[in-house]
């Protein structure tokens, strides 16, 4: 763990301060939506299908009506919503395929846990225990549950009146683009070259769920002038906009409240039929209505995240030049498009080359529908399954070549003087040091000790073998520009908005379009805006998460909230000090280029005569003394679209133990050093970064969602998909270096999802780092140690098949090994 030292300087910015938020929020004294029940409320509980795929032959709900406490049961004609379906705001190509993801099914299910009927009742255990009594009559159908068989000639097809399983197919080719050469070129010049090497290899990311604290919950109120629609949201704006886009609400009649979030993780990001399904019924019944999930419904039918297959081929020189990249993926979309999941594996399309410098490049991804549940942005966002593949491959290279494979990623790396960097992809890296981070985290870490113990574990035959993963990684943060996400017919833009008020006390209120769902934006905001405007810390409050308070916003995901929705603060923040100058200049009798401003006083050029910015703001309000046509106000209005992405990076190294005789994976040690920029709060950026560790480090090792041949997921409850908990884990070290963004004024670049896009290969190279040299190539995620201990039984079986070993052969290992030596020691 950093110990983080407080700056010897009055600067709020750096300085590692608690989180004010914490006190409400670990004390009782937060508010969840599922804690918010207005007088009146009316429950709902919503009958999902047992099946993945069949027709609806009929639907009886008599029983259902006469259950205790139900005051009604309905389907989607009851309701008046057949026909109504949810949008996808991220159409990647013209020709997208985009079935109607219904509020109810009505004809036929997609995917098992899909709503077919709502009850309606007075309690929420009443509206539960009466789904039990709908009887649906279905038809089944056949699963449709892999995705190349989905796409093969003859597949059942999920939605048959579309006439294919696939969605969409989005290319980037560098060479059409004008970024860089031609891959097939590169592949070409390569396969006929001695002096040049080919690898291909097939990676699979698996299906993960999002685990947030909170479930997802739902209270419509219909009963003032506004419907007022508290959510445990991470998109209240979008949310706003999407109910009226859906259902023809008027904005201007909804009112959306984000209380207080547990988590969303890109898991909230959505809008859900739960969601407009409360709407509908409020606005019917003219009462309000509530609908909480259970973790279990939580687990089935709330979206998924990554569920990739990923082709990677990659060329290059023998000296370890890199040529060349192609990218092949089939994405599973499950049974309907959710609201940006299209273009999940489009984010990253543009990360696949990573830090390094590829002339040729083509990335092409094909969207796949199968029978499940949707799948949406998970943490990171398709930046996690872009960086697993590159640093996977780059270890499989360095096998193939017989280097280091830290060395190997150095050759190929942009350096630190080769800033600002314009990639393969077209996008400009405006500032890094590989580096800097790379040699902290070896020093950090004893990278030459842990080679050596690793020689002597293999050389003595240890039956637990030492493995050392690297992941020398980067990411694009804070989703925007709107001109890029245009370019890519995204359906939103990228910007954000903050306001500034100056109360007649001199306290401050900030208004801000990002919504915080557990970040810390209460904290490093305010941090920011004691800096800017020279006021204490305590003075300042951050409201957000209201679209009444908060009108216009883009809301919080892809680690913007920092880069964008932070700088618009800080430009708010330097509109209220002009406005503020001018009164400050008429008062003291001065001319306003004379009037200098710093630690919140507003001074007179080389006298120390000045005033507050707090006696400005109460002059202000009093308007007794004001400059000529000047309103009485200090209040200041930002809405901030960056130029370009930011671009965090950092290298993260894990030593992993593996029990031949058991397959027992041990995580024993884990070093990262980010570069995130200038950091606001250091302890904060701390605590996002073992978040985000914890979740990577889940999917190597422990997290996937399983169906059986039905279509079921098996393992719906936290009994069955595995959680890390402390006790899984080890104490980080983690440390951070700085290279300031030169796109914002903070220098700042993003940490909420570095942790998750960078620890998954570098436990799964670690894992196959210890077993390469018993011939083991490849463990499929999660590393359970039945997979590992398989992987070894399979490698023992083929080591017996084979004769003689070529243990000099690619993929043997790293080390230098003895072609007769039949345990494969390390010499």
């Amino acid at each position: 763990m950093t110990t983080t030292a407080e700056p010897t300087t009055a600067a709020e910015v750096g300085r590692s301060r608690v989180r004010k938020e914490d006190a409400r929020l670990i004390t009782g004294r937060s508010r969840y939506t599922d804690a918010i029940t207005p007088q009146g409320t009316l429950h709902i509980a919503v009958v999902r299908s047992t099946f993945a795929h069949a027709r609806i032959n009929g639907i009886d709900t008599s029983a259902a009506k006469q259950a205790p406490g139900v005051l009604g049961v309905y389907t989607a004609a009851d309701l008046g919503v057949e026909g109504v379906g949810l949008p996808c705001a991220w159409p990647i190509t013209p020709d997208q395929k985009a079935p109607q993801r219904p509020l109810l099914a009505s004809t036929a299910v997609h995917f098992a846990g899909e709503g077919v009927a709502v009850v309606v009742a007075r309690t929420a255990a009443e509206a539960k225990d009466a789904t039990e009594l709908v009887d649906v009559d279905y038809e089944p159908l056949d699963p449709v549950l892999d995705m190349e068989a989905a796409v093969a000639d003859g597949a059942t097809l999920v939605h048959p009146d579309l006439g294919t399983n696939e969605s969409a197919t989005w290319v980037f080719d560098s060479a059409e683009a004008g970024t860089g050469s031609s891959v097939a070129d590169a592949i070409a010049a390569a396969e006929a070259d001695p002096d040049s090497v080919v690898v291909r290899r097939r990676f699979r990311q698996q299906r993960l769920i999002p685990a947030f604290m909170e479930p997802r919950s739902v209270v419509v109120d219909p009963t003032g002038e506004q419907i007022t629609f508290y959510a445990s949201t991470q998109v209240p704006h979008i949310l706003r906009t999407m109910t009226t886009v859906t259902l023809g609400v008027p904005e201007s009649k909804l009112r959306v409240i984000a209380p207080d979030v547990g988590g969303g993780f890109g898991g909230k990001i959505g809008v859900v039929p739960e969601e407009m399904l409360c709407v509908a019924l409020a606005q019917k019944l003219g009462k309000p209505v509530k609908w909480t999930e259970t973790r279990s419904e939580s687990l089935l039918a709330a979206h998924h995240g990554r569920d990739q297959i990923q082709d990677i081929t990659i060329t290059a020189k023998k000296d370890g030049t890199v040529t060349g990249l192609d990218v092949k993926l089939l994405a599973d979309m499950g049974a309907y498009l959710g609201l940006v999941g299209p273009g999940v594996p489009i984010l990253g399309a543009f990360m696949f080359n990573a830090i390094y410098k590829f002339p040729a490049y083509k990335f092409a991804c094909t969207n796949v529908f199968t029978t499940k549940t949707l799948t949406d942005a998970y943490r990171g966002a398709g930046r996690p399954e872009a960086t697993f593949a590159i640093e996977r491959i780059m270890d499989e290279l360095a096998v193939e070549l017989g280097r280091d494979p830290m060395e190997l990623r150095e050759q190929n790396w942009i350096k630190h003087e080769e800033f600002p960097f314009t990639t393969v992809c077209g996008l400009t890296y405006d500032s890094g040091n590989y580096e800097q981070a790379t040699q902290q985290a070896m020093d950090l870490f004893d990278y030459a000790g842990l080679r050596r113990e690793q020689e002597e574990r293999r050389r003595s035959g240890d039956p637990v073998q030492l493995g050392i993963g690297i992941s020398t990684f980067t990411e694009m943060c804070g989703l925007a520009p709107s001109r890029v996400l245009g370019s890519l017919s995204y359906g939103a833009g990228g910007w954000e908005a903050a306001s500034i008020r100056m109360l007649a006390t001199g306290k401050v209120e900030v208004i801000t379009g990002a919504s915080a769902h557990g970040q810390g934006h209460e904290t490093a905001f305010s941090q920011i805006v004691a800096d800017q405007l020279g006021v204490p810390f305590e003075d300042v409050e951050i409201l957000h998460g209201d679209t009444q308070v908060s009108p216009k916003g883009l809301d919080t995901y892809g680690s913007r909230s920092l880069v964008v929705g932070g700088i618009a603060i800080v430009n708010a923040a330097q509109k209220v000090v002009e406005k503020a100058k001018r009164v400050a200049a008429h008062l003291l009798e001065a001319d306003e280029s004379d009037i200098e401003f710093s630690g919140g006083t507003f001074s007179v050029r080389g006298t120390e005569t000045g005033k507050t910015i707090q006696e400005i703001a109460f002059a202000t309000f009093m308007a007794h003394d004001l400059p000529d046509g000047m309103e009485p106000s200090l209040d200041a209005d930002s809405v901030f679209d960056p130029e370009n992405f930011s671009f965090p990076h950092g290298t993260h190294l894990a030593a992993m133990e593996i029990d031949t005789e058991t397959g027992r994976v041990h995580l024993r040690k884990y070093v990262c050093v980010d570069d995130i920029g200038n950091v606001v709060n250091p302890l904060i950026a701390e605590g996002q970064v073992h978040g985000g560790l914890a979740q990577g480090i889940a999917q190597a090792l422990f997290e996937e969602a399983n169906y059986d041949e039905q279509g079921t997921l098996v393992n719906g409850t936290f009994v069955d998909y595995t959680l890390p908990s402390s006790a899984d884990l080890p104490s980080f070290e983690t440390r951070v270096v700085s290279t300031p963004a030169t796109t914002n004024p903070l220098g700042v670049k993003g940490v909420g999802e570095a942790g998750t896009i960078a620890s998954t290969p570098a436990i799964v190279n670690g894992v196959l780092d210890a077993l390469r040299h018993l011939g083991v190539t490849e463990v499929e995620m999660p590393c359970t140690s039945q997979r590992v201990w398989r992987a070894i039984q399979d490698a023992k079986g083929r080591a017996t098949q084979e004769t003689p070993v070529d243990t000099h052969s690619p993929g043997a290992g790293l080390g230098s090994i003895d072609p007769n030596n039949p345990q494969g020691e390390v010499q």
